[in-house]
């Protein structure tokens, strides 16, 4: 059994995750879903952090799944915990010192045009979950914005990146060219937008329980 950790992008919160908790869960694994303190102005990357161990506990043989945002703070729980695997999904991947402000023009990310909010977070998931998510969102005031990433390197544990083929906010072509240039890695791909976990919940959860045997134990 593997302990998954899945740690929500900007604005967002635990309820991103809810659909997928119990495809996990039916397949035999833990799942563990933080909340990080993203409305306290003063918490920064080391709140963030701390956050995240405090849902872990004593728990281990951690899976860490940082979906888009969430790149920024998977990859510090290494920093503290042994983990088995991290997983980058349709994320935003940092280099060390770089501040979560500076990515955007660092990578060359360019937004899309005409396209809504809605359009372009939520394709592909069904009506009645995007008509939900408007209730989950949150304000991001806290202050990691202006921090440096505080890792020297990435760290040294087995790391996948996963994007979505549909992804309108991160498009394909430009998660290859940042997965390829940040962690010199070609991502795996899975069918879905932006808010896969929403959108194709079963699915992915096939996908990051199929990362299991290289780790040493059963899917």
């Amino acid at each position: 059994m593997a302990t998954f950790v899945l740690i929500h992008g900007g604005g967002g919160s635990a309820w991103d995750w809810h659909l997928l908790v119990p495809e996990l869960a039916r397949r035999g694994h833990d799942v563990v879903v933080p909340e990080l303190p993203i409305g306290d102005s003063s918490a920064g990357f080391a709140e963030f952090r701390e956050t995240v161990l405090a849902a872990i506990g004593g728990r281990t043989d951690l899976v860490v799944v940082g979906h888009s945002y969430g790149g920024f703070t998977a990859p510090l729980i290494a920093d503290r915990l042994p983990l088995r695997l991290i997983v980058l999904l349709t994320p935003m991947i940092p280099e060390p010192g770089e501040r979560p402000r500076d990515w955007w023009g660092n990578t060359g990310y360019r937004g899309a045009e005409g396209l809504s909010e809605v359009q372009q977070f939520y394709n592909g998931v069904p009506a009645e979950i995007v008509a939900e998510a408007a209730g989950h969102s949150r304000d991001q005031t806290s202050a990691e914005g202006d921090e440096p990433w505080p890792l020297d390197a990435w760290p040294d544990v087995p790391t996948k990146v996963l994007i979505g083929r549909e992804d309108r906010f991160f498009p394909p072509d430009f998660q290859r060219r940042v997965a390829a240039d940040r962690l010199g890695v070609t991502p795996d791909e899975i069918d879905g937008g932006h808010s896969v976990a929403l959108s194709h919940p079963g699915p992915l959860a096939d996908r990051l329980t199929a990362y299991l045997p290289m780790l040493g134990f059963a899917a």
